[in-house]
């Protein structure tokens, strides 16, 4: 129901009279056709086939965010998700990633979605504004042990998940809807996502699948407040841990038997009537089926901020027509939109800060996840020569490409010249996709620093062969250390 129809019919309540437009009586006479497809579409995702390019796009993103939950074990959000288990969690064999901790599914759920947005490593879905897999995977390892489900099924259900938690948020009005609101698209993209793929594992049918998304509803809290956070521990929260636990919390009460309202996207006082009364419901199931968006969201090749995966990728073309040596650069000049600039202009957090991550680029040629998030190094002498090289120019005329982070490198060298880069497609989005030796080479990079070699190599073969997998329970000691 549009602002409009909204208006008029609690204008004609008011006045004494009766009015009965089909979308508002809705609730009377059964789900609205949009939920009615949505629904149906869930039911039937935990047994049916993934196309072979959808199936190769989830395991890359069902890799990378398990990775992205190893490596967080490590970081000051990861450690006080732990705290958590150990302090309050009760008993239960949920694996809880980069440990030898194990927690009930729902307290489960919360530490590996903390863990898997620990920092910025995590994939991303432009388009939703929001980071799908952080929240989606988390929910769907948990509720896939709880029932020892396969691997075929864990991986339709995270696709599911991706599918789901995004159209909510574009139905919303998408990225402009993200960009001028205080609520935090992040958890409502991924309190969806998750809570349907934690359905789709405990095989709930289209009516419980209705309700599931009625609980989801009412869990779909979060604002923006987070951006005050400065050590990372509410962002993971409201991305990751938060959208994960209740995800799961609303699949398992279905499952356990509670009922709920049959269509919570139309009808009186329905999700969208209360936070975007513009709503396109028709989003909610434009190409279902043959438009997967798994397939359209970003892996990040750099485990840094968003807004500077593109000026390292610049970097490194330049390197490419150019090899050099950090003294051989007298200057170097970033240009991006203002608003995707004060994300990371002199940031307090070392993979956050746009200077310092160039500045280590141009050291080491590279940034592994070890160099991003060695905190000590933004006061080594070195790094703060090169970061006094470096001029982040907030570039109105960059605004008009957005959502695309367009980025401009220019580097001069003392020698005088001056070789430049744009970038409008980074690495690892859609329209410039990862190789699988690329995501496996990022993946090692995370997780062998804490698994070990062997044990992340299996990980890896695993996570390509999982339709393989009869109980995704077998997966645990592949992500527990030794």
């Amino acid at each position: 129901m549009n602002r409009r129809r909204f208006l008029g019919v609690s204008a004609a309540a008011a006045a004494g009279v009766t009015v009965a437009p089909a979308r508002v009586l809705a609730q009377a006479s059964g789900p609205g056709p949009e939920m009615s497809a949505l629904s149906a579409y869930m039911s039937a995702a935990g047994t049916r086939a993934l196309p072979a390019d959808a199936a190769e796009q989830a395991k890359h993103h069902l890799l990378d965010t398990l990775a992205s939950m190893v490596s967080g074990s490590q970081l000051p959000p990861g450690q006080a998700a732990q705290r958590y288990i150990r302090a309050h969690s009760g008993t239960g064999a949920g694996t809880i990633a980069g440990t030898r901790l194990t927690a009930a599914p729902i307290d489960a759920a919360l530490a590996n979605g903390v863990m898997a947005h620990a920092d910025e490593t995590d994939d991303s879905h432009n388009a939703s504004r929001s980071h799908p897999g952080c929240a989606v995977v988390p929910a769907a390892l948990a509720v896939g042990e709880e029932f020892g489900i396969d691997g075929a099924r864990l991986l339709g259900a995270v696709t599911l998940g991706y599918d789901v938690g995004t159209r909510v948020v574009m139905a919303m009005g998408g990225f402009e809807f993200g960009s001028n609101s205080s609520l935090a698209t992040h958890s409502i993209a991924g309190t969806f996502g998750a809570s349907a793929a934690a359905a789709c594992i405990a095989g709930l049918d289209a009516r419980q699948m209705r309700w599931v998304l009625d609980y989801a509803a009412q869990q779909s809290s979060g604002i923006t407040a987070w951006r005050r956070d400065t050590d990372h521990i509410e962002k993971a929260f409201v991305f990751g841990g938060m959208p994960a636990r209740n995800g799961v919390t609303a699949a398992l009460v279905v499952q356990s038997g509670w009922t709920g309202v049959d269509d919570i996207f139309s009808g009186p006082d329905n999700f969208f009537a209360a936070y975007a009364p513009d709503a396109q419901l028709e989003r909610l199931v434009e190409n279902l089926g043959e438009r997967f968006e798994i397939a359209l969201t970003d892996i990040k090749k750099w485990t840094v901020g968003s807004p500077i995966q593109a000026p390292l990728d610049a970097i490194e073309a330049i390197r490419g027509m150019r090899p050099f040596e950090a003294e051989q650069v007298q200057r170097v000049t970033v240009r991006l939109a203002p608003t995707v600039a004060a994300v990371v202009d002199n940031r307090e957090i070392a993979n956050i800060c746009l200077q310092h991550m160039v500045a280590v680029m141009l050291l080491d040629g590279t940034v592994s996840f070890r160099a991003a998030h060695d905190t000590a190094r933004m006061q080594d002498p070195a790094v703060l020569r090169g970061r006094a090289k470096i001029d982040l120019v907030h570039d109105e005329d960059l605004d008009r490409f957005l959502p695309v982070r367009v980025a401009v490198v220019e580097i001069e060298f003392s020698d005088g010249t001056r070789l430049s880069q744009r970038i409008e497609a980074v690495r690892g989005t859609p329209r410039n996709p990862m190789s699988r030796s690329e995501v496996i080479a990022k993946a090692r990079d995370l997780v062998i620093p804490i698994l070990g070699r062997e044990t992340s190599e299996r990980l890896i073969e695993a996570v390509y062969a999982i339709e393989g997998v009869t109980d995704v329970r077998r997966l645990r000691p592949l992500l527990q250390r030794g």
